[in-house]
């Protein structure tokens, strides 16, 4: 039987064979630039947005990772061209590509190498993690783990380094099961939640992102900003305060993975009626129609494989 296959520094490999040494900068110093990216019918999703948001990382970091950009792009494509193929062909796969700087020198001493560790592999979607999340909503909640200031690393930035992340999301089930955290900066301000980006809509002034400068720019920020267009809702940046998102009409996260979908609880209290509301319906509707395919109800057909 055919088995997925991955690129690992220039090859593609089986990949169970796509391995890292213990001994690499990217697991010993947690130095990864990464982009998560997904298929919808089998096509990866703005791979050219990916790979600049990745490049731009790659500068911010200095690593040089020796393979020009169309290479990843289309050492990518295959990835998901021959991955695909051995799912069901409504089913969709994620794509990691990841860069660390290579060896961790002092660890690195029984046979020396050099340069940069460069991969790429696909997995079938985890559906079940979010299926029931388009209805029921997601739950948030503050907790004291604050978003890594910016004088340790740029928002822009792009990267594996997700201890914070870790810790909130933890704390906040610790005081609701099934929460996530939403994380602050050190002024208070929202800047995300863990591994997705925050929104709210407001009647008034319509969808509400924090600020460009203090957010990872987010692809799928991006494309909800289009779709806001095309329904002629405006879209702005401005700093937002837990009360904001207390006092919002709707809440709505967005990723790379499950897109749009809805936050009706924050800190124990209900969003709106507690359900998703209209705006996040005819979002994740128009991201649908947009890609060819009905995002909830794949989720939802693939969540119990």
């Amino acid at each position: 039987m055919p088995r997925p296959v991955a690129y690992l520094n220039g090859q593609i490999v089986d990949a169970q064979a796509a391995v890292i040494p213990a001994t690499d900068a990217g697991f010993v110093l947690g130095v990864t630039v990464a982009e998560q990216l997904r298929t919808f019918g089998g096509k990866l999703f703005r791979l050219d947005r990916h790979l600049q948001r990745l490049s731009h990382s790659l500068e911010i970091v200095g690593i040089d990772p020796g393979v020009p950009l169309a290479e990843l792009g289309r050492g990518a494509e295959e990835m998901a061209d021959r991955n695909h193929r051995l799912l069901d062909p409504d089913d969709d796969l994620g794509l990691s590509i990841f860069v660390t700087p290579g060896p961790y020198a002092t660890f690195d001493t029984v046979a020396p190498r050099s340069g940069p560790t460069v991969g790429i592999h696909t997995y079938p979607l985890p559906f079940h993690l979010w299926h029931d999340k388009y209805e029921a909503g997601q739950s948030l909640v503050v907790t004291d783990v604050m978003q890594v200031p910016s004088a340790c690393w740029p928002a822009e930035l792009k990267c594996r380094s997700r201890m914070h992340y870790f810790l909130a999301d933890k704390k906040a089930r610790q005081v609701e099961p099934g929460a996530r955290a939403l994380l602050l900066d050190a002024s208070g301000q929202v800047v995300e939640a863990s591994t997705a980006n925050v929104l709210i809509f407001r009647a008034n002034e319509g969808l509400i992102s924090p600020p460009r400068e203090a957010i990872l720019p987010g692809v799928s920020v991006a494309v909800l900003a289009e779709l806001a267009a095309g329904m002629k809702i405006p879209f702005v940046h401005r700093r937002l305060d837990p009360a904001d998102i207390a006092a919002a009409g709707e809440v709505m996260l967005c990723s790379t993975s499950p897109c749009v979908w809805p936050v009706t609880r924050f800190s124990g209290q209900p969003i709106g009626n507690g359900r998703c509301g209209p705006v996040v319906k005819e979002l994740l509707k128009k991201w649908s129609q947009l890609v060819g395919v009905e995002v909830a109800a794949q989720a939802a057909r693939f969540a119990r494989r």
